[in-house]
């Protein structure tokens, strides 16, 4: 292995082994326990501790006049829990602020196989805080709503029917905050009118806030995947934000002017408030969040979301869709929230990802209805749209294995000459028309496609719990064959899909790489890539073993049995056309001669180096 090829395996090495390390200190597969107990006020940002403490049953009548003022005959320790199904989920509201109590999806299981739940336990989500023009903090879960509309607790509906619960605080004279929430049949949002009338002398202008406080609930096995893929993103005026809280120090921001959304999202489900109409809200969101590390090294990060609504007067009616779901992306594009899925890179590996290979994917599981035979047929099609391209590298791989023995007579001619060696390959490249850089531009085109490819298949929660065959369980999940029983460098165990792509990968680089100086390469790079995608989803893996094994049965079609088959003669009949690097190497090489100096990465010789020092005569 000369220099230059043991830089760059050593380069190859470290990288590996640093994103090894990194995901040591944070790759860990137990997920926590959800504890919302344990998040207290001194964990939060200064802007959510005021809504979020909580408050101790007040007895006294005094007491509650004293903290709640007008609202005390509203403070109630009673509660009654009403339940809204439809096709897609089961949600509790309580009247205690007429707050979001449960939310459990029907047609998704946690990773422990119970529905997934939303909303954390607790006091409730998406309610109203203020504080009144004098001085009262009044957090409205403290408050019981009536709901005059509605005697039965329990209500099913869907299809396209709907429900409308209607909670309300008569402070008299006119003067009341009425919560309309609407439930459709087929829908995983709801419609939430908040109407606040005549309380001139209790609101000050700058209103109150609408808040979805702690977040969504961990729902993978593996918590620390599933925290890298959480955070919560403002939408303002078609322009996307993004917080993200990667440690445990508090994170706030502020965002002013038309929002489109806000929302929360794990790695598949989201919460998002969308003001409408679409665009009509001009005004402030406050987010905040804050990861936490917990004893068994899960990770989980909290977001809350906080709508500061100004009050102007009279009867004010502002009107909210709440989207809590999952992130599918036929659903989400549906409300105008395709940012929620990480497609990757958003200026050339996003588009990709989003209206060419995911429509291909959809497409094929229209036809095919399990998943892992969806992704043999996926990969079939990528391979052939790809074939323009990868033909072109195997045809210069192919041209440069016949010029492997030429080559290697060179280097053993000028062995200790490594300038002469450089010069007469140069004109071994002109005499047969090889281009050395052919056979890495079409990698090059080809990578913003796999980049891409690697995003869709990694957020697809269309993979999430899906078998395909034998060990592969959970095509979302690494499929693991051997456990180690401890973590080293972040690796605790092996997956077998990735076993079979590092065998894949190293007949074909035996099949392709003929120079001796690099034979390293093929026994050391499918060891290091086994490692580094036996953390990968199944999916994915399945995908690049069945695509290398397409890639060596089209180069062994091309080196035994198609018709085309080169020899040096064909090579030096063919028409000569210098390449850009090619011309660029052989201006070099005459610019280094005509000035005395060596090429790059030849060595001079002794004897012959411009500056050595020669022995001083004796006086």
């Amino acid at each position: 292995m000369d220099r230059n090829s043991f830089i760059g395996m050593t380069l190859i090495m470290l990288l590996l082994f640093g994103w090894l390390f990194y995901m040591s200190i944070t790759e860990v597969p137990p997920p926590p326990k959800d504890t919302t107990a344990d998040t207290t006020a001194q964990q939060l940002p200064e802007k959510a501790r005021d809504s979020l403490a909580p408050v101790k049953p007040i007895a006294d009548t005094l007491q509650n006049q004293q903290r709640y003022g007008i609202f005390s005959k509203f403070v109630s320790k009673d509660e009654t829990i009403y339940t809204v199904e439809n096709d897609l989920f089961v949600a509790e509201i309580s009247s205690r602020g007429a707050a979001l109590k449960s939310w459990k999806l029907k047609k998704y299981k946690k990773w422990d196989k119970t529905p997934v739940q939303l909303i954390r336990r607790g006091n409730g989500e998406l309610f109203m805080n203020f504080v009144t023009l004098d001085a009262k903090k009044i957090d409205t879960r403290d408050l019981n709503f009536s709901l005059a509309n509605q005697k039965e607790t329990n209500i099913k509906i869907q299809g396209d029917q709907s429900a409308n619960l209607v909670f309300e605080l008569d402070l008299g004279n006119n003067s009341k905050i009425k919560k309309v929430i609407k439930f459709f049949g087929d829908k995983y949002h709801i419609e939430q009118n908040i109407t606040v009338a005549n309380l001139e002398d209790v609101l000050p202008t700058r209103g109150y806030n609408l808040l979805w406080e702690k977040g969504l609930p961990p729902q993978e096995y593996n918590s620390v995947d599933e925290a890298s893929d959480a955070m919560a993103i403002v939408q303002m005026n078609g322009e996307v934000e993004e917080v993200n809280a990667t440690d445990t120090k508090p994170i706030e921001k502020s965002f002013t002017g038309i929002i489109d959304y806000a929302a929360i999202k794990t790695k598949y489900f989201a919460t998002s408030i969308m003001p409408q109409p679409w665009q009509s809200f001009d005004g402030t969101v406050d987010i905040s969040g804050y990861a936490r590390h917990h004893a068994n090294n899960g990770i989980t990060e909290t977001y809350s979301i906080n709508f500061r609504i100004p009050y102007k007067g009279g009867e004010q009616v502002n009107n909210f869709k709440v989207f809590i779901g999952p992130l599918e992306y036929n659903i989400v594009r549906s409300y105008g929230m395709n940012a929620l899925i990480n497609f990757g890179w958003r200026f050339l590996i996003r588009p990709i990802g989003e209206y060419f290979m995911l429509p291909i994917f959809q497409f094929v599981h229209k036809f095919v209805p399990n998943y892992g035979i969806a992704i043999l047929i996926f990969s079939l099609i990528i391979k052939i749209l790809l074939h323009p391209l990868s033909i072109t590298q195997m045809r210069s791989a192919q041209k440069m294995q016949l010029l492997s023995p030429e080559m290697e007579k060179i280097r053993t001619k000028y062995k200790d000459d490594q300038q002469a060696q450089q010069k007469e390959i140069m004109k071994l490249y002109s005499e047969y028309g090889i281009n050395p850089a052919s056979g890495c531009l079409p990698l090059l085109l080809q990578m913003p496609i796999l980049f891409a490819l690697w995003a869709v298949l990694r957020s697809a929660i269309e993979l999430r719990q899906e078998p395909f065959i034998w060990w592969i369980t959970d095509l979302s999940m690494p499929d693991k064959i051997l456990s180690f029983g401890f973590s080293f460098l972040g690796m605790s165990h092996l997956s077998g899909l990735a076993l079979l792509m590092g065998a894949t990968m190293f007949i074909q680089q035996k099949m392709t790489i003929t120079d001796p100086r690099q034979k390293a390469m093929v026994y050391m790079m499918p060891i290091m890539f086994v490692f580094l995608f036996s953390n990968f989803p199944s999916g994915l893996n399945l995908y690049y073993f069945f695509f290398n094994l397409l890639s060596i049965a089209q180069q062994i079609y091309i080196n035994k049995f198609s018709k085309k088959r080169l020899t040096l003669e064909d090579l030096k009949k063919m028409p000569k056309k210098e390449g850009w690097l090619q011309r660029k190497m052989r201006e070099a090489q005459e610019l280094a001669e005509a000035q005395g100096r060596s090429f790059p990465g030849a060595k001079p010789q002794q004897g012959n180096r411009p500056n050595q020092n020669r022995p001083r005569k004796k006086k």
